[in-house]
């Protein structure tokens, strides 16, 4: 009885207050007003409002959910955070959706990496009607059908920044413009392809040209298209400022076209130009698969040009004696073929099928 007794009156004792005497001052940041700790807090990241700034206090974490905090979004990090073997993508995810719940309708600008995900971008676009900047990058995650879908409900887009989408067609380009007419501002930038291993691809450029009249800013940083293609960004685009058209090795801009350019576009850059401020890889690719340095490419006229290093000793003779026993001029002299004429009447007929 005497042993409960004894620690009963130690329970008690430990659970005295402690007077107020011999408290240790408050922190002076729970003294600032709301107004200013917004300010600080407000120069945080997405990770450290939710990670460590909202566990600081009880005052922190009450300002942690004004919605203001969160207009805008930037989920950018580290390529190699996502190359760990044990990283899960899920928890960017779900720091993602908190912080646009915590927007509550107020998100004007959402900058994502790597994670977004179909379920992800049309969460976002099911609580902010009044975003005004997106840009999407690397995400593997978000289909053509999502993408179009989901645009459709930022009738405020003023700028739209995608970087390697290979998932958005052309098609999609066009509900873009349609669907967001205020567009002032776009990108959509792939990787370099060296003449003349791909083929050309000017749907791109014709679907800009029919569905964003107000661009101000245009970026193709690596794309397909040709002078056809620009000519016709130059007549639907009539408010053009700046054009990017780095790595786009289809584009040669000679003639009334370049005059056209010099004279309406403000900051024009062509697809020589220094990559150096360029934010991504900016490797120049033979084809799908290979890549080489893109300082083998610095001079266009010099003898460090792709027929050189490629697969082939010189561009006009691809039937070099290293692949074959006999040169391309040798092809139709040995049996293969009667003339000069690769589908000679000795191996067709009409509705037979080719014989060797």
């Amino acid at each position: 009885m005497r042993g409960s007794r004894r620690k009963k009156f130690q329970i008690r004792r430990l659970m005295k207050k402690t007077p107020a005497s011999e408290l240790p001052p408050p922190p002076p940041w729970i003294e600032l007003p709301t107004e200013l700790t917004l300010n600080i807090l407000n120069r945080l990241g997405v990770v450290e409002l939710l990670e460590s700034a909202q566990k600081v206090c009880t005052a922190w974490r009450s300002v942690c959910k004004d919605s203001s905090l969160w207009r805008v979004i930037d989920m950018k990090f580290p390529q190699h955070r996502y190359d760990m073997p044990y990283f899960n993508m899920s928890c960017d995810i779900d720091m993602c959706r908190d912080a646009v719940d915590r927007s509550r309708g107020e998100l004007i600008d959402i900058n994502i990496e790597y994670f977004c995900t179909d379920e992800l971008l049309e969460h976002i676009s099911e609580r902010s009607s009044h975003l005004k900047r997106l840009r999407l990058a690397c995400c593997d995650g978000i289909s053509s059908h999502c993408f179009r879908e989901s645009v459709k409900k930022f009738p405020e887009l003023e700028e739209l920044h995608l970087f390697f989408m290979p998932s958005i067609l052309y098609d999609d380009i066009e509900a873009i413009g349609v669907s967001c007419p205020n567009l002032k501002s776009f990108t959509f930038n792939d990787r370099g392809y060296k003449l003349p291993l791909v083929d050309v691809n000017n749907n791109y450029a014709f679907a800009i040209a029919k569905s964003m009249p107000n661009l101000h800013h245009l970026r193709l940083f690596g794309n397909r298209l040709t002078d056809e293609g620009v000519e016709a960004i130059l007549d639907g685009c009539p408010h053009l400022e700046s054009l990017d058209l780095r790595q786009c090795y289809k584009v040669e801009l000679g003639g009334d076209l370049g005059k056209r350019c010099s004279e309406r576009i403000k900051y024009l850059k062509q697809r020589y130009d220094s990559t150096s401020d360029y934010e991504w890889d900016a490797d120049v690719y033979f084809n799908e698969n290979d890549h080489a340095d893109p300082s083998d490419y610095d001079d266009p006229f010099g003898n460090n040009d792709v027929y050189s290093i490629g697969p082939f000793d010189d561009y006009t003779d691809p039937f070099n004696n290293d692949d074959f026993p006999f040169g391309y001029e040798d092809i139709f002299s040995i049996g293969l073929f009667d003339d000069r004429n690769p589908f000679g009447n000795d191996y067709f007929s009409d509705g037979e099928d080719l014989l060797f």
